[in-house]
C-alpha cells in the first residue's frame, strides 16, 4: 500500500542550543512488517528538554545528529507494510486506526529479551537516535510521520480515549506503572512521590489504583500540588514552605512514625535522593526514575541502606506489554482523573521553538506538538 503524499515535515535537531529547523523530506517506502504512522500529537517530555539543552546526550545512547526529537506520541496508521494485519493484542489494524507504541524497539531474541528484560535489550533501538538527514528521516515524534520498524510492539487506542490523553501513555504513564511493579507496591502501603510533574502525577494515580493507603506528593509549585490532590494524593508538602527536617518529620507523622514503604523520585535532581532516603522507612523501596543526566552525583551515608534494609531500584524504559495496561488504565480512569490537564498547551510543528521555550519555563505540565 502506498501513501498519497510524497513528502512530509520534520523538526530537525542539529545540535543543543540551536533552534529546530522545519524541513520537508521524502516519505519513505514502507517495507514488510513496517508501519508508517501519521503523528497526531507528540508531547514535550522532560528528556526532550534535556536533549535540547545538551544535558541528556542522545549520542551517548548511540544516537547521531542531526536527528528528530520527540517520543511521547500518538498517531494513526498511514500505511501498513506487507504482512501487518493486527496489533500486539490481536486487534485488527487498518489505515486510520489510532495507535500508540513503545518508542524503543527490541530484537526479542537476545539473552535479555528472552529473560523477560526487553527494556534492556542488547540490540535496543530507539526514537530520537536515528539520523534526520538520511532515509527514513522520520525518526522522532516531531514530524508529520514516524516509521515504525518491523516487529515493533503497537497497540490500538480505545475509541473512548482522546489523543490528548493517549499521548502520555507510551512514556510517562507506562514508566511509572512498570516502576511500581518493580518495587512490588502492596495494598495498604504508604508512598511518597518526589516531584509532581507529569511522571509524579501519574505515579500518584497509579499508586492509589494499586491500593496504596496513603500517598504523599512533594513539590514546590502550587498548581502542581493542587493537581496532585486531584490525581489522588492524600497529602501534599510544599518544599518552598518547609525545611528538609520539617518534611522528614511530616512524612513520619503521616505514616505512623514509620516512614514511607515506597518512595518515587521523579524530580531529576540528585540532591533529592539523600532527602528521599530519610523519608523512607525500614525495608523501604526507593524507586529511582528521574535522574537521567549522566555525571551528576550526590553524597549519602550508605549505612542508611544497610541498617534499615532499604532497597533502591533504578528503572529505565519499561516492558512493552505494560503499554497495553496503561491504555486500559486511561480508559477506566479518564472520567475520574483530570488527565486532560496534563497537556495544557498545543503548538503547531512550525512553532516548536516557542513550544520548547514554554516547556523550559515549566508553565505547562506537558506542552504538545500537534502537526
Amino acid at each position: 500500500m502506498t501513501l498519497a503524499a510524497d513528502t512530509g515535515r520534520i523538526a530537525r535537531f542539529d545540535e543543543p542550543g540551536k533552534p529546530f529547523e522545519i524541513q520537508t523530506v521524502p516519505v519513505p517506502e514502507v517495507g514488510p512488517g513496517e508501519i508508517l504512522i501519521r503523528v497526531t500529537r507528540a508531547n514535550i517530555c522532560g528528556s526532550d528538554v534535556h536533549a535540547w539543552h545538551g544535558t541528556f546526550a542522545t549520542r551517548g545512547l548511540g544516537g547521531q545528529l542531526p536527528t528528530v526529537l520527540g517520543h511521547e506520541m500518538v498517531g494513526s496508521v498511514a500505511v501498513l507494510g506487507a504482512g501487518v494485519h493486527s496489533d500486539s493484542d490481536g486487534r485488527p489494524l487498518q489505515v486510520g486506526t489510532r495507535v500508540v507504541f513503545p518508542y524503543f524497539f527490541c530484537c526479542h531474541i537476545c539473552r535479555n529479551c528472552l529473560a523477560g528484560r526487553r527494556n534492556a535489550c542488547l540490540n535496543l533501538k530507539m526514537a530520537m537516535l536515528g539520523r534526520a538527514d538520511e532515509p527514513p528521516h522520520f525518526v522522532g515524534g516531531y514530524g508529520d510521520y514516524f516509521l515504525l520498524p518491523a516487529g515493533a510492539v503497537v497497540y490500538t487506542v480505545p475509541d473512548s480515549v482522546p489523543d490528548e490523553i493517549a499521548a502520555g501513555a507510551n512514556c510517562a504513564l507506562s514508566q511509572v506503572m512498570y516502576g511500581l511493579e518493580r518495587v512490588n507496591l502492596q495494598l495498604g502501603e504508604s508512598v511518597v512521590v518526589q516531584g509532581a510533574g507529569a511522571l509524579g502525577l501519574y505515579a500518584v494515580a497509579v499508586a492509589k489504583a494499586r491500593g496504596a493507603a496513603r500517598v504523599i506528593a512533594i513539590d514546590g509549585v502550587p498548581d502542581r500540588l493542587e493537581l496532585a490532590r486531584a490525581f489522588g494524593a492524600d497529602e501534599v508538602i510544599d518544599i518552598t514552605a518547609t525545611s528538609e527536617k520539617e518534611r522528614v518529620k511530616a512524612v513520619r507523622g503521616l505514616t505512623d512514625g514509620q516512614g514511607a514503604d515506597v518512595l518515587v523520585e521523579v524530580v531529576g535532581q540528585p540532591s533529592a535522593i539523600d532527602e528521599g532516603l530519610k523519608l523512607l522507612g525500614q525495608f523501604g523501596r526507593y524507586l529511582e526514575i528521574g535522574n537521567i543526566n549522566i555525571g551528576k552525583t550526590f553524597d549519602f551515608d550508605p549505612s542508611r541502606f544497610v541498617f534499615a534494609n532499604k532497597t533502591m531500584v533504578g528503572v529505565s524504559l519499561y516492558d512493552p506489554a505494560v503499554l497495553s495496561h496503561a491504555l486500559r488504565f486511561l480508559a477506566e480512569q479518564q472520567h475520574r482523573l483530570p488527565f486532560d490537564r496534563l497537556a495544557a498547551a498545543c503548538y503547531r510543528l512550525e512553532d516548536i521553538n516557542d513550544a520548547f521555550a514554554a516547556a523550559e519555563t515549566r508553565r505547562d505540565v506537558r506542552a504538545s506538538i500537534v502537526p
